[in-house]
């Protein structure tokens, strides 16, 4: 059975003097969070695709890690990931060229070498990974 999740976006006028508002109404989690060209680009405060794009893609890599670890038999006690979206400008204009995750964990029973094949596993097998046609980098980093 499939399943949809959404979010909504709103704009008005033209890329550098234009407003948006983004929403999550299926979760509620955030509601006509501003968006500008001077948040995406700038240093105004809000929110822009790209960070959202970060977000999902740290949340997805950390489940996949956690699901992957605990069917080889480790439990994770913690995992913190980042997820950094690589922004170059060209003749196109501004494009993703890539996505860097950096990932610590404490996982009791595990030595390095076998967390690195698990995260690059996951790193591979994350939804949000499958769904990206940019390259995915990784740095695996156990903590104990």
């Amino acid at each position: 059975m499939g399943f949809k999740r959404y979010a909504t976006a709103h704009w008005q006028g033209d890329l550098k003097s234009g407003k948006g508002a983004m929403s999550t109404p299926q979760s509620g989690l955030f509601a006509e969070q501003n968006y500008s060209f001077n948040t995406r680009f700038g240093e105004e405060k809000g929110t822009n695709p790209e960070e959202l794009l970060a977000a999902a893609h740290a949340g997805c890599f950390s489940m996949a890690l956690g699901f992957i670890l605990g069917n080889a038999g480790h439990v994770a006690t913690r995992i913190d990931t980042r997820a950094e979206v690589l922004m170059e400008t060209g003749e196109a204009g501004p494009s993703a060229v890539g996505v860097n995750l950096i990932v610590s964990a404490t996982v009791p029973g595990l030595d390095a070498a076998g967390f690195a094949a698990i995260a690059d596993n996951a790193k591979k097998n994350c939804v949000i990974s499958r769904t990206l046609a940019i390259p995915v980098s990784l740095e695996a980093t156990l903590l104990g």
